[in-house]
């Protein structure tokens, strides 16, 4: 039997986590639900970074229901990052807010959501979108595996990389045209040539 995909939840609210986890209950689906607070967190648990290093505990998730009005990050931030990375383009988002306004609708999409669902106050009536978004996105629908992972260039080069020596190198010819040493002594070097 195959194992249950994850879900990754991006939600604030701790009342809509609620009601998504009682709606895939009563759904009968069984999936994994990994919540996510913010959009930070959100690209936290995508990298494998963080409190989400092991992929075992945190595996990478086969569908991202995304909030768009949470703190630190939106989930417009969130879908901007996902859709400028090769890895994740094949990842399905699904905008599941309160939102009716039009220009959010639009912006999502601009932005790459695949679907954008309105949360419903109704249980039965949201108990039904739930199990027509998971047939929809985990049985139904083919999709590539996201990856290849790079790991992104750290910011500072490790101790033992040549990158040190060579900027040692630079400032050392840098010095010797203009005369002077890395303290900002003089220095004799132009008139020994």
């Amino acid at each position: 039997m195959e194992t249950p995909q994850t879900i990754l939840l991006a939600e604030d609210n701790p009342d809509d986590i609620r009601l998504i986890r009682m709606a895939f209950e009563k759904a009968g689906f069984v999936n994994p639900l990994a919540v996510v607070r913010n959009g930070a967190e959100a690209i936290q648990y995508l990298k494998g970074q963080g409190h989400y290093t092991n992929r075992e505990l945190f595996p990478i998730p086969a569908i991202i229901l995304l909030d768009l009005k949470m703190p630190i990050m939106s989930g417009f931030e969130v879908l901007s990052w996902l859709r400028q990375r090769a890895e994740w383009k094949c990842l399905p988002v699904v905008v599941l807010t309160t939102s009716f306004y039009g220009p959010d609708i639009e912006k999502a999409y601009d932005l790459g959501a695949n679907s954008f669902i309105t949360k419903s106050v109704d249980l039965e009536e949201f108990v039904g979108t739930v199990r027509q978004l998971c047939k929809f996105w985990l049985h139904d629908t083919r999709l590539p595996t996201p990856g290849p992972f790079v790991p992104e260039p750290s910011q500072t080069p490790p101790m033992d990389s040549p990158e040190p020596a060579l900027q040692k190198r630079r400032e050392t010819v840098r010095a010797s045209e203009t005369g002077r040493t890395f303290e900002g002594q003089e220095s004799d070097i132009k008139d020994q040539k």
